[in-house]
């Protein structure tokens, strides 16, 4: 099978062209592959023939979409058409990134795929314009919905609540914002599983969540960091009782963010016999990635059996 990815140099690029090694891969990052130039979409897609584009290229700054509107739209919009329609021209599948952004926050249960998309921000409105027009470009598609997404490589929430806690006595950290902690290991396992059962059976077309097991705040996510990685020996000034919970309202953004991430996860589970990992599973083993310093007993960071870098596993 050959594989298309799209924003190949990003967090969750990186690990697709890791989940889709066995495969003849063509990893294009945005400085190979403009998705906003639709000639040269179609031009590489009609050169290339790929039997599947895994599309994770976008403008995913969530603040700076609010200033830079046009940007957002070009490269979420309109560039998910151009890759769309490009695929539909060569006969290829699409699987398609998209976000809980494309909901309101509000609802007070997790949200599932046949809720009503309502998004508060650009970057929200620019992605759902994304899903609308991978669904009416008529090509075969799978579009993976996901929130709180984090990787070894770079930055990461959990690398900068560490930093901050080795520099000061105190933390606030807001409380009022409730997901699951996605690594992008998990979520290119999971595109990885759910492409090749749609290559055979094309009835399983459509979207799905796709998220860690769990729940969590961001204060939550913060305070459980601390406590695995002071377990793991980090000297770290601030004390557990000392990362305190504090609403958004403390914290004001350009971008509104939903206050509940949460996605259910149950459709994608059923239709393609997935069980998965307890968010802090993930961020456990990337904290043992990124801080290489003794483990202490007690502290299990894969799950017994399991590839080592997959963390999606078949249900029994």
């Amino acid at each position: 099978m050959r594989v298309l990815i799209t924003g190949a140099g990003g967090q969750v690029g990186q690990e697709l062209v890791r989940a889709f090694a066995g495969h003849d891969v063509v990893a294009a990052t945005s400085a190979d592959l403009d998705i906003t130039d639709r000639a040269m979409v179609l031009g590489a897609a009609t050169s290339l023939q790929p039997d599947t584009i895994v599309h994770a290229g976008a403008f995913t700054a969530v603040d700076a979409c609010e200033a830079e509107s046009d940007r957002a739209y070009r490269v979420n919009a309109l560039g998910t058409r151009n890759v769309a329609d490009a695929a539909r021209r060569v006969g290829a599948h699409v699987l398609y990134l998209s976000t809980d952004y494309v909901f309101d926050g509000t609802k007070p249960a997790p949200y599932d795929e046949w809720d009503v998309p309502n998004p508060q921000s650009v970057y929200g409105r620019s992605k759902l314009d994304g899903e609308e027009a991978i669904r009416a470009s008529g090509c075969r598609h799978l579009i993976l919905r996901t929130a709180w997404v984090y990787a070894s490589r770079g930055g990461n929430f959990a690398k900068t609540m560490l930093r901050l806690a080795a520099e000061r006595d105190r933390l606030t950290v807001v409380d009022d914002q409730i997901g699951a902690p996605t690594g992008a290991d998990l979520l290119a396992d999971i595109s990885a599983h759910v492409l090749r059962r749609a290559r055979a059976d094309e009835s399983v077309a459509g979207t799905y969540h796709a998220v860690a097991a769990g729940e969590t705040s961001w204060h939550g996510y913060a305070r459980h960091v601390i406590a695995y990685a002071r377990g793991l020996g980090e000297a770290l000034r601030v004390a557990d009782d000392a990362v305190l919970p504090v609403p958004s309202s403390a914290f004001p953004t350009p971008a509104r963010r939903p206050l509940n991430s949460r996605l259910d996860t149950r459709k994608l589970r059923d239709t393609f016999d997935l069980h998965l990992p307890d968010w802090r599973i993930g961020v456990e083993r990337m904290l043992v990635e990124t801080h290489p310093v003794r483990q202490p007993v007690g502290h299990p960071v894969q799950i017994a059996g399991a590839a080592p870098a997959a963390t999606a596993t078949r249900a029994p």
